[in-house]
């Protein structure tokens, strides 16, 4: 099989499988209540706060739009800057609701300001961001949107925290976000299937007022359940021992040692990058430290690359999404890898580039 370096889902160890693969358990039983309860202390230092993190089994998509569902009561500002917020802006659309966007160029990073004098227009209660995006490379400031948006009362925020979480620090008491969300088969490598997050008191609260929640995605059923530590329908169980597992491994490795492995990992390819003379999607200062995103320099035969790379080493990346497929291509460097991993890629994109 071959190994996975594409932005998600990316590679996940045998141990994880080995985790994944205990005999099940009833999910209204003691056993699932304490699998439950031991994710929760690792999720919460991940995320910076001490709200309760809720298990949903879906991809993070499922969690995106319930926000909107559970949140949006006037009106919602998507910040768009590549496929996945631009998405979200179409996914408001599509549910009927009252939106607006900040667009910019994919490849950069949306502005703290922009958001700003977008917001002081009025009549909105909701603001999206997706942290990292994925699509592009672009790694907005996360810290600077908060602070702006915390500055309009009533303004709830919500972070897609996908590819970011588990990668860098994300420090949602401080900086007030509402509700932070994560799919886990990004950084936390494991298999798509289960998202966590976790929900502002101020957005329970909202959430409560607003009718027509459904019940699948009703943060309020989640954060009742979570009372007892479970879910409010059938969970992936066998994933939530899995990420029982990688929550481990994360607490030996200690969590900042997490965060400069991921740092040092993606100097490396953007090293091999500059070595290369292949330019960087994103801007400086905004450049995602969980992913690259190259530009296709006219002339190179990407696709001849990419598949000379699986066949030859095993390797996958990705050539590019959405309205960039082929004039960019991605390299992970997300979850287990190591020095000795991400060396391994690069001396076989060498050879392959020759």
């Amino acid at each position: 099989m071959a190994k996975l370096f594409i932005p998600g889902p990316i590679d996940v160890s045998k141990e994880t499988y080995c985790a994944m693969s205990k005999p099940m358990i009833g999910h209204r039983g003691k056993e699932f209540e304490e699998l439950y309860a031991s994710t929760q202390p690792m999720l919460q230092k991940l995320g910076g706060t001490t709200r309760p993190f809720f298990l949903s089994t879906s991809s993070a998509w499922g969690v995106m739009e319930a926000s909107l569902k559970n949140l949006c009561a006037k009106k919602v500002l998507n910040l768009c800057c590549g496929a996945f917020s631009d998405k979200w802006y179409s996914v408001s659309k599509s549910m009927g609701l009252q939106a607006d966007k900040v667009q910019v160029e994919w490849g950069d990073a949306i502005s703290p300001e922009a958001v700003r004098v977008k917001l002081e227009e009025g009549g909105y209660d909701l603001v999206t961001l997706i942290h990292n995006e994925t699509s592009t490379g672009v790694m907005n400031d996360l810290e600077g949107i908060a602070k702006v948006v915390k500055s309009f009362p009533g303004v709830l925020l919500v972070v897609d925290s996908v590819s970011s979480f588990s990668a860098v620090p994300i420090e949602m008491d401080k900086l007030g976000i509402d509700v932070l969300l994560a799919g886990v088969q990004k950084a936390l490598a494991l298999p798509p299937g289960l998202s966590v997050f976790a929900c502002s008191q101020q957005a329970l609260e909202r959430a409560e007022a607003m009718p027509n929640r459904g019940y699948y995605f009703d943060f309020i059923e989640f954060a009742k359940n979570a009372q007892t530590n479970n879910t409010p329908s059938t969970p992936a169980i066998s994933l939530i021992f899995g990420l029982q597992h990688i929550l481990g491994v994360i607490e030996a490795e200690g969590v900042q040692n997490r965060y400069a492995r991921h740092k040092a990992n993606n100097a490396m390819i953007h090293e091999w990058g500059t070595r290369h003379e292949f330019k960087n999607f994103a801007p400086e200062g905004n450049q995602s430290v969980s992913l690259s995103c190259f530009h296709t320099p006219p002339g190179f035969d990407q696709a001849a690359f990419i598949k000379v790379l699986k066949a030859k080493h095993g390797f996958v990346i990705n050539g590019g999404y959405g309205k960039i497929k082929g004039l960019t291509f991605r390299i992970s460097n997300m979850g287990n890898e190591t020095r000795a991993t991400m060396q391994e890629l690069i001396d076989a994109m060498d050879d392959v580039l020759g």
